[in-house]
Order: structure tokens, then sequence, then C-alpha cells
């Protein structure tokens, strides 16, 4: 088997509705990203030209992923695995400091976090492809998954990127639904757990310490500092009412009331200028877009297919329900971007990846 072989028969296969919702939510993003550009934000003038460029290569690397065939994944999956992981390794040991984290190579421009969940899916699928989640009855059966979603978590934990940390492990809990361990062990874990992180605050952390986790938690303790950007952010999202300001009419847009309006909160200028109409249309189609790529994981012919869909819909489920959080104050500020729609590279890269994956199993529903 061919490792770039295209069949025909794939092509006509071609899944037109999901691509067509990732269309749409990247058209609305590119409009949305002109009005927060709009705003005199630094270098707006190229915010919007280079995000095009970036959708392109996007686009390319969706096609690479596309014509691979899925399979060929699930037999090189461990190696793409511990590849991503060297790169988490060699980002700690040769990253410079961006906003208090070791995350980036190349001067800010690649975040390697970004693939290394992807490469955590692929990982898991292969294992869960072998051994099937309702196999699964007693916790220690999850020792495997637990290191495959450990490790990366830990590597990113080290480069003090707290945010992608969280939003890598959510995603690797993605999968925990399947399995049939009891709920009662679920429940000793919980209160285990609870205990541990109960005992790390009292005797673990320093007075300064637990002061900053407060204020992550709550960025209403600091509402000048670490919580204005969340605090503008819900008047934007409150000025907006049913039907919005208009587009590039939104006061807090315009006139630079949020610092990050084009990479983090970029749906707080959605939600300004658009409104609670506008808004629930965006959601709806990343709702629309998600539950497709759930029929694309149960329409899969194998094991593997069908897992690793559910993991790539955790990939761009979790980023947007904690950024759409953030925005409205229901969750503390950790830099996640809202996937296709945010201003970004790595990000937009990785969600590329996903989606050209979940293609590339619907595009091959039909194999035996």
């Amino acid at each position: 088997m061919s490792l770039l072989r295209v069949d025909r028969s794939r092509i006509q296969h071609f899944d037109w509705v999901f691509a067509g919702l990732v269309v749409g939510l990247m058209t609305m993003g590119l409009v949305n990203l002109v009005s927060a550009a709009a705003s005199g934000v630094e270098g707006g003038s190229d915010i919007v030209s280079r995000q095009m460029m970036v959708i392109g290569l996007g686009v390319f690397v969706m096609g690479i992923v596309i014509v691979v065939d899925y399979r060929h994944y699930d037999r090189f999956a461990y190696f793409l695995y511990a590849g991503c992981m060297a790169l988490l390794i060699l980002t700690l040991a040769v990253a410079e400091e961006t906003r208090g984290a070791r995350a980036w190579l190349f001067s800010g421009r690649f975040q390697p976090s970004e693939l290394s969940k992807i490469g955590m899916v692929i990982a898991l699928a292969h294992y869960f492809g072998r051994t099937p989640p309702s196999s699964i009855e007693r916790l220690r059966d999850l020792l495997v998954p637990a290191l495959i979603v450990a490790i990366p978590v830990g590597l990113i934990v080290l480069q003090k990127d707290l945010g992608v940390a969280v939003l890598t492990l959510l995603i690797g809990l993605t999968l925990l639904p399947l399995v049939n361990v009891p709920s009662r062990a679920w429940f000793g874990m919980a209160l285990f757990g609870a205990a541990a992180l109960a005992a790390l605050w009292q005797y673990g952390l320093k007075g300064y310490q637990q002061e900053r986790i407060l204020g992550f938690l709550d960025p209403s303790r600091d509402p000048l500092s670490s919580g204005y950007q969340q605090m503008q952010s819900k008047i934007a999202v409150g000025s907006g009412g049913l039907f919005g300001t208009g587009w590039q009419e939104g006061t807090q847009t315009q006139l630079r009331f949020l610092p990050t309006q084009h990479t983090d909160f970029a749906f707080s200028v959605l939600a300004e200028e658009w409104g609670f109409i506008g808004s629930m249309m965006t959601l709806g189609l990343y709702a629309a877009m998600l539950f497709w790529g759930l029929l694309i994981a149960r329409n899969s012919k194998d094991a593997f297919g069908a897992v690793l869909a559910i993991g790539l819909v955790g990939t761009l489920l979790w980023p947007a329900a904690i950024n759409v959080a953030m925005v409205i104050g229901l969750a503390p500020v950790i830099g996640v971007p809202m996937p296709l729609f945010s201003y970004g590279g790595s990000a937009l890269l990785s969600a590329a990846i996903s989606i050209g994956l979940l293609l590339n199993i619907s595009m091959r529903r039909y194999v035996f």
C-alpha cells in the first residue's frame, strides 16, 4: 500500500459537509479579525494577511494529512508520539522565556505543545484500537494511557505553560467515558486527588504562591492588572446585546480596551459587534462541526479510526469551550485561542491537522 497513493474512490467520498462547516468558521473568523485589526492593534495592517498565509499553509498541511491513509498513522503512532515529546524536551532546553513560559521555538513562531496534543491522541487511539475501551474495567488497566497523557502534560508544566497543560489533560480525558471502570473507583480517585491538593495548598505553597493561584482563578481580585482583560471582555460581551453594535462599531474593540482582542479574546469582538444572535450562530457552527466529527467516528470501519476521531473532536471541543468560558468570565484566563477563529499560527496548524485526519477517516469509511 503506497504511502501517498491517491484513490479516485476516496476523492468521490470526500466529506463536503464537514469541509463546508470548517470553511464557514474560518470565513467568520477572518471577517471578525478584519474588525479587530481595524482598531489600531499593533501590527494590525499585517495581521489579516499573515492569517491568510497561515490558513493557506494549513490547507496545504491538511492536504498532505488527507492523502496519507490514516492507517499509516496507526503503524507509526508511537514514533510520532516520541517525536512530539522530543520537540517538547528540545523546547525546554533551548527556548527563551516568553510571557513567563518557555514554550516557543523560532522566536515565538512555533509552539510544539500544539503538535504534542495530536501526537498524544494518535498514541491513545493506537493503544485503544488494540485494547477496546469497553474491555477496561480496572483503574490499573489505564496505566499505559495515563503515561501517554502524563508525559506531555508534565513536560508542558515544566515549560510553565499551565493553560496548555490543562488543555492537554482535558483532551487526554476525552476518551475516559468509553471505559467501564466502576464509578466507585473514580470517586475514590477524586477523594485522593482532593486530599492531595488540600495538603499541597496548606503545606506545600508559600503565601505569594497562593496569591498567584487565587488571582489566576478569580481575575476580579486584581481588576486593574491580571483581571483587566477578562473584566473588559465581559463588558464587551454585555454591550453587544441581542443584535450587536455592528461590524467595526464596537466601542470596546475599536477603542482598544481589549489588548488581545485578535487572539485569545476574538470571541469578545464577535459578541460585541454581532450580539447574542451572531454568537449563537457561530457556536452553532462549532456544535455542528463537532457533532459531524462524532458521526465520522461512528461510521469508521476500524477501532483505531473511531477512537482517533473521538480524540480529534476533543482537540477542537476543549479549546473552544475553554475560550468561550474565559471570555464570559466562567473560567480563568489561561491563554487558549478559539480554534479556526482566533489569530495565530501553531494553534491553527494544529486544528488543520485534526481536521485533515477527520476528513481522512471519513473519506475511507467504505474501506473494509
